[in-house]
């Protein structure tokens, strides 16, 4: 006799309808050690303000030795759950955007969604450098307009800290540690993109840290030229697929890079400064974690509210590079999809 198998319990299905998606309530996680530039200094032999004006960076999160990127990324996604009034047992999709995950395997998305209960949802680690939380922005929306996902919650999450070298200047004083989150609902329009997402894999060693013993490299002055470069034109691609010019965007929200990168963009574009974000000084550059920290920091000095319209962008080793256009603020999924 044949064996008879048993099928396990339905998986939460979502009917395709003709919908968007919203993007809202950020949150940030980092650890409580704070590393001032002064020992940095000390140790490559340079005064405090060279690395100031080369980063913009006075201090930067560095998470200790047993800190783990799976819990500071749960908690970044904790906190956006909690502000959105959402259980995390609802959640259909679960984005973790890092390049520094705990261990080659298993991934930190999984660990993440267990460490939060979220119990249905799938989990999947999204790896672009700087590039990945934009990267995600794409994924999660493009689940949601497919009527495959009501929520997906993305986290930009890394601990760069530990893959930089303490003796190269290039480097030692530019990377912190960090968390941040939103969540991505269903909307009856478009809020979020198109996501604009670039790739040029001809440029390897600009941004590298290669196996066994990775440790990041960076070419300074050719990441530099490449960045601004590609942040400006990925903007302008940006806007024209949203249909909008610059002055219609409430907020430039770049990666936080360094802070000469993100003012050579803001002078290209002609963009007002009080319109683009700028937080490296109190975090460092936190890779796949700096826009989702630096919407946190907007949004909890009030820049950042809802039905703003911001443009968000990123550039990374790979080369990768992206943006998109928000509507910022959460829609009802429910009504979304009922239209009720």
């Amino acid at each position: 006799m044949p064996e008879t198998l048993t099928a396990p319990a339905a998986a939460h299905v979502v009917r395709a309808a003709t919908r968007g998606a919203s993007v809202g309530f950020a949150a940030l996680a980092v650890p409580e050690t704070i590393v001032s530039n002064a020992p940095i200094a000390a140790r490559l032999g340079v005064e405090e303000r060279w690395i100031v004006e080369r980063t913009g960076i006075l201090e930067r999160h560095v998470a200790r030795p047993e800190e783990r990127l799976s819990d500071l990324a749960a908690a970044a996604g904790r906190l956006t759950l909690e502000r959105a009034g959402m259980d995390a047992a609802e959640l259909d999709l679960l984005l973790v955007a890092t390049t520094t995950q705990d261990e080659l395997t298993p991934n930190a998305a999984p660990l993440v969604a267990a460490a939060l209960g979220a119990t249905r949802a799938g989990a999947i680690d999204v790896g672009a450098a700087c590039t990945a939380f934009v990267a995600g922005l794409g994924l999660g929306a493009g689940q949601i307009e497919a009527g495959r996902a009501d929520s997906v919650l993305l986290i930009g999450a890394d601990v760069l800290t530990r893959y930089v070298d303490p003796d190269d200047k290039r480097t030692a004083a530019l990377f912190g540690d960090g968390a941040g989150a939103v969540l991505m609902t269903a909307a009856e329009e478009g809020r979020t993109g198109p996501v604009v997402l670039h790739a040029d894999g001809t440029m390897p060693d600009l941004i590298r840290a290669p196996y066994p013993e990775p440790t990041i490299r960076m070419r300074g002055h050719e990441t530099f030229k490449h960045a601004v470069a590609r942040i400006a034109e990925v903007t302008v691609e940006a806007m024209s697929a949203a249909g909008v010019e610059a002055d219609e965007i409430d907020l430039f929200v770049y990666h936080q890079a360094n802070r000469r990168i993100t003012r050579a963009v803001g002078e290209r574009l002609a963009l007002p400064a009080e319109r683009v974000v700028d937080c490296i000084d109190r975090y460092g550059n936190t890779s796949a974690a700096s826009i989702p920290i630096a919407l946190a920091e907007a949004e909890a000095g009030g820049r950042l509210v809802p039905g703003a319209r911001v443009l968000v962008a990123g550039f990374g080793a790979g080369l990768t590079w992206g943006a998109t256009v928000l509507e910022w603020g959460l829609e009802d999924a429910t009504e979304a999809v009922d239209g009720s």
